[in-house]
């Protein structure tokens, strides 16, 4: 089975004292990046391999101390090899 490559986008509620915690522990998953916060919600996108990766680490968020829930927004899913294939925007093309 070819490999895939799964995005998803999240929003994390968060109670504020518990944020900079929340914040920390989210940085350290690998394929994980905080975009915004607006001081008790935090918008996340995750990179991983399968929708089950993706939710193991949705429910991890939802585990930690102070969160209150992690909402899935967005998610999109393609095998890894279309990533290799050149884009044409405005009848450029633009590599990988």
């Amino acid at each position: 089975m070819e490999q895939e490559i799964h995005i998803a986008g999240v929003v994390v509620y968060a109670q504020p004292a518990y944020l900079e915690s929340i914040k920390s522990c989210i940085a350290a998953v690998p394929g994980a990046e905080i975009h915004a916060d607006s001081g008790g919600k935090l918008v996340v996108t995750l990179e991983t391999e399968s929708t089950k990766r993706t939710l193991d680490i949705m429910d991890a968020m939802r585990a930690l101390p102070g969160v209150i829930d992690v909402v899935l927004v967005y998610q999109h899913a393609e095998p890894l090899s279309e990533l290799a294939i050149p884009l044409t925007v405005l009848d450029q093309e633009v590599s990988p």
